[in-house]
């Protein structure tokens, strides 16, 4: 129940945040303030004989608009049902390493007795934990760094009025409702903020601002007659970024694209089933890109640490350096430093400044994902900067970066893609999917699908999915676009661990080419 104490406690908690978090645009150096507050905690491990400790101090705000149109049920009247929520939290959580252990804890109480007093918690945890503890934490070595890094961005996008982005995306929306064949349609805008201050025993002190945005579009068609219904969407690539990146959305012109291809996917005759040639647009293969080969080549995962949230991988640790996955012409990267990318940021929690790194070399898988803790444990001398806590009160741990596929020479063009098809499916979009419990066997839908006969792209089909393995999938790609067709997309919300965490990551590519692969029909 809210009473008045609660609500002017987070009035002043709210106030106290923006105070702490403010800061020059032009300042290079974390708040005094949070210094301050992160060294109690220091201070305190030490005092209580802990021979690591880190504290991170966070702020999260996240604002969603949305606007749905769809008809009154029993009159025909187009229902407006506009929707806006802005969320927000604040706290701190302390790790430390007492007896060989770690040990975590946190609050929502930002003061030095409540850091002192979660401190000593944290400390009593690892002590705990130590009991079990085989052997103990080994981090791999670090630099320090006192600084601030801040998302690149040009206007913040909680500064700007919710009704003007509610008239933004209702003119999107009525865009989509212009032919009354169309149902419902959806437009939508996301708006994501972490101020973040990491402090360690080893001596950084790093304060951080990360900002996402994204949008899009959505609309459903209905047959009643043939008792059917399809949707087509465009979901603007999200991006770490302010929200000049609205404009680059082009909501408006994508809403009549959208209108008019639902329309098509409505009418469109079911795929015949077979092996087909694929070629798949960035908006659908980052999602493959995702599951097959981003989670596989977690760490964490490859060794059984992680289980519980979607399994482990095919990628066990003797197949380092060994294991073929794709094509020679298959180069996958993991980076956190790439322009705009969901994961993008200057240091890990860890402390740990992000880095890029090949992750599949020639369709020879050479890296693992990894964080402090984990690297010598495949004998690597240094942490490839992938750690991250989704709150102040989550335990920070191994998450995906941005992994994306290296484009193909400058000369190939998506047009020259088709002309080397004749008997295919061009995929736009993701849909539903789904892949074991070793990141092996999968199988993906999309959001649109067009036929190609004789190097020409065709008429659109319903009705596609499409089944591989990881290893026979990336084998058989032999064309991928330059990188002027390069593009970003991503997740949100990607979700790992027990209790669940969810993290932002992007994945980029050019359009590419997969032959012979198995493509069923779905209804």
């Amino acid at each position: 129940m809210m009473t008045r104490r609660t609500f002017t406690g987070g009035a002043a908690a709210l106030a106290f945040s923006s105070r702490l978090f403010s800061a020059d645009a032009a300042s290079t150096k974390p708040s005094a303030e949070l210094e301050k507050l992160g060294a109690v905690a220091l201070n305190e491990a030490k005092r209580l004989k802990a021979t690591y400790c880190d504290i991170r101090i966070l702020r999260t705000r996240g604002q969603s608009a949305s606007i749905r149109l769809n008809p009154e049920r029993g009159t025909g009247k187009t229902l407006v049902v506009p929707f806006a929520t802005e969320s927000g939290t604040f706290g701190f959580g302390v790790r430390v390493i007492a007896n060989g252990a770690w040990g975590f804890s946190c609050s929502p109480f930002v003061n030095p007795a409540e850091i002192v007093r979660i401190t000593g918690e944290a400390v009593n945890v690892a002590k705990a934990n130590s009991v079990l503890q085989v052997k103990p934490v080994e981090l791999a070595p670090v630099a320090t760094y006192h600084t601030r890094w801040v998302t690149p961005h040009e206007k913040d996008p909680f500064a700007i009025p919710i009704a003007e982005k509610l008239d933004l995306i209702r003119a999107a929306a009525d865009e989509v409702k212009k032919n009354n064949r169309i149902f419902s349609s959806n437009a939508q805008l996301t708006f994501r903020t972490e101020d973040k201050y990491f402090a360690s025993s080893e001596g950084s002190s790093i304060q951080q601002l990360y900002l996402q945005s994204g949008g899009g579009v959505n609309a459903t068609a209905v047959d009643t007659a043939r008792a059917l219904s399809k949707s087509r969407g465009f979901q603007a690539p999200p991006s770490t970024a302010g929200y000049e990146m609205v404009a680059v959305m082009n909501l408006l012109e994508n809403a009549s694209r959208v209108r008019e291809e639902v329309l098509e996917h409505l009418a469109a005759p079911q795929v015949t089933p077979g092996k087909k040639d694929l070629v798949l647009l960035p908006t659908h293969l980052w999602l493959t890109i995702h599951e097959s080969l981003g989670h596989s080549t977690e760490l964490d995962r490859a060794l059984g640490f992680e289980a519980n949230y979607a399994g482990t991988s095919f990628l066990t640790t003797e197949k380092l350096g060994k294991q073929r996955v794709g094509s020679d012409l298959v180069n996958i990267w993991g980076d956190r430093t790439n322009d705009r990318g969901l994961a993008t940021i200057g240091y890990d929690d860890d402390g740990v400044k992000t880095t890029k790194f090949p992750i599949i070399e020639k369709g020879i898988f050479t890296h693992y994902q990894t964080i402090r803790d984990q690297a010598h444990l495949i004998g690597e001398k240094e942490s490839r900067g992938c750690c991250y806590a989704d709150s102040w009160a989550s335990v920070p741990f191994q998450r995906m970066p941005n992994v994306w596929l290296e484009p193909g020479s400058r000369d190939t063009s998506l047009e020259s893609l088709i002309a080397g098809v004749e008997d295919g499916i061009l995929i736009d979009g993701d849909g539903s999917f789904s892949i074991d419990q070793q990141r092996y066997n999968f199988q993906f839908g999309g959001d649109a699908f067009w036929e190609i006969k004789n190097g020409k792209k065709g008429r659109m089909l319903r009705s596609v999915a499409y089944q591989s393995k990881t290893t026979d999938f990336w084998t058989s790609c032999d064309g991928i676009a330059g990188p002027a067709y390069f593009q970003q997309y991503g997740a949100l919300n990607d979700g790992k661990g027990e209790p669940a965490q969810s993290n932002a990551v992007s994945h980029g590519c050019s359009p590419a080419r997969f032959r012979q692969i198995n493509v069923i029909q779905t209804d």
